[in-house]
């Protein structure tokens, strides 16, 4: 997917689907949340491999994100049209003597690598997609894999700067707290496994702006936000959405102010949501204006099911705080869902995740720093250089220590000797202290 059309190799970012087998043909539209679920992906899968490209990718869809779907107040657009000029993918496409014009001595290298041809791939135009590799087009070329890459990241630059003088797609400006809390999440991870401080700065003033514009004078959560004012009644989409960017926004940076949210988010939802015949959570609140039926969803689509989002963060916060009443409601809401996990798993993605942080082993990692600054960062960046999808990693500064709410995990518990020292625990049971 990285390699294809479907990709934006200039200005970062992943149009929103595919029409054809070989990934080259996009809709051009870019989605908040596509790029949103995408992130963590290749973040993960640059923990399992160390492949530079997936770390790439993740450092440029979020500066796409950060550059061109982020309002000046923090929070997130939706999406960026197809369309300019009346024309489909006319922003992104190129033709082979406009390439040879601006790069000159390396159009040659460019057009090899990104199938770049006089007739094109598409509607006589060319979609860029990276068809060579470095180390085939520096075998092809007689170069060194370091040229082709510095030469290639010179061309892109060149035609980016040139594709800014193009009419842009329009943008649809609405800030959608489901899709925030998605965004939220990935800025939050990349930021602490890659040290982005953007990245995170921007996860916190996203969340900001939700607490500042999206929450109703009773503290009840809105949908959206468009033209300086809020709207609608938030779903289950919009609490489960954001209660799990904030908890991975607290794992990220360790602000307790994060995680005091997101237990204030989820008991709010569990009281606005929850079916007590089924134990599943409804996609509207209790008191919603009354509708034909009243939906329990349970299918991920585009994104993910709230339900199983829903359950993905009640586990996290459960295991966090020690509060069983999260766990519990995760647990009915997993058992809603077994039949369709077992039957139909295409749709039933985030629940898999969701059930596997339940199955285990779940493990929370609670970490003292010690006295030498050199060596708290070296654990951490090892600790973020590995793919622990079922750790949830708590930092014990002086700050986090005093949480009411994470007391069952971490009290009676200190560094040994001033040395940066590790318990593992399970359930809050934890083994003994390592340093």
């Amino acid at each position: 997917m990285a390699a294809g059309g479907i990709y934006d190799h200039l200005g970062g970012g992943f149009h929103r689907y595919a029409t054809d087998t070989r990934w080259l043909i996009p809709h051009f539209e870019k989605m908040l949340y596509d790029n949103a679920l995408l992130i963590p992906g290749y973040i993960e899968a640059w923990q399992i491999t160390k492949e530079p490209r997936y770390a790439e990718v993740v450092r440029d869809s979020l500066d796409y994100i950060l550059r061109e779907m982020t309002q000046p107040e923090g929070g997130f657009y939706s999406t960026q049209d197809a369309d300019s000029e009346g024309e489909e993918g006319k922003f992104f496409v190129w033709q082979r003597g406009e390439v040879e014009r601006l790069l000159v001595d390396d159009a040659e290298l460019f057009c090899a690598c990104y199938d770049v041809t006089a007739p094109g791939n598409w509607e006589g135009k060319t979609i860029l997609q990276r068809i060579l590799s470095d180390e085939q087009a520096a075998e092809k070329f007689g170069l060194s894999t370091d040229d082709v890459q510095s030469r290639l990241t010179d061309a892109r630059t060149t035609l980016f700067e040139q594709r800014k003088q193009r009419i842009a797609p329009g943008r649809d400006d609405k800030v959608l707290v489901s899709w925030n809390g998605l965004m939220i999440a990935a800025m939050a991870q990349a930021g602490a496994v890659f040290k982005a401080d953007r990245n995170l700065e921007a996860a916190r003033n996203a969340a900001r702006f939700i607490q500042q514009n999206l929450l109703d004078d009773t503290g009840r959560l809105q949908h959206a936000w468009k033209d300086g004012r809020a709207r609608f009644a938030g779903c289950l989409d919009d609490y489960s959405g954001l209660i799990d960017g904030l908890v991975e926004l607290f794992l990220a940076t360790g602000e307790p102010e994060y995680l005091e949210q997101s237990v204030s988010l989820a008991a709010q939802m569990l009281d606005l949501f929850q079916d007590e015949r089924t134990g599943g959570l409804f996609f509207t609140a209790n008191d919603h204006e009354e509708l034909i039926a009243r939906n329990v969803d349970t299918q991920d689509n585009a994104t993910p099911s709230g339900n199983a989002l829903a359950a993905t963060a009640l586990l996290k916060l459960g295991r966090l705080t020690g509060n069983t009443g999260f766990e519990d409601a995760a647990e009915k809401i997993l058992k809603l869902l077994s039949g369709q996990m077992a039957d139909i798993p295409l749709v039933s993605g985030q629940s898999l995740i969701a059930f596997d942080l339940y199955h285990g082993p779940t493990y929370e990692a609670v970490f003292f720093p010690g006295s030498q600054e050199s060596e708290n960062r070296q654990i951490l960046e090892k600790y973020h250089s590995l793919f622990l999808p079922r750790v949830l990693w708590i930092e014990a500064t002086e700050e986090v220590l005093n949480v009411e709410s994470l007391q069952p995990l971490l009290s009676g518990r200190a560094a040994v000797g001033n040395q940066p020292t590790l318990y593992l625990c399970e359930q809050g049971r934890c083994e003994l202290p390592v340093t």
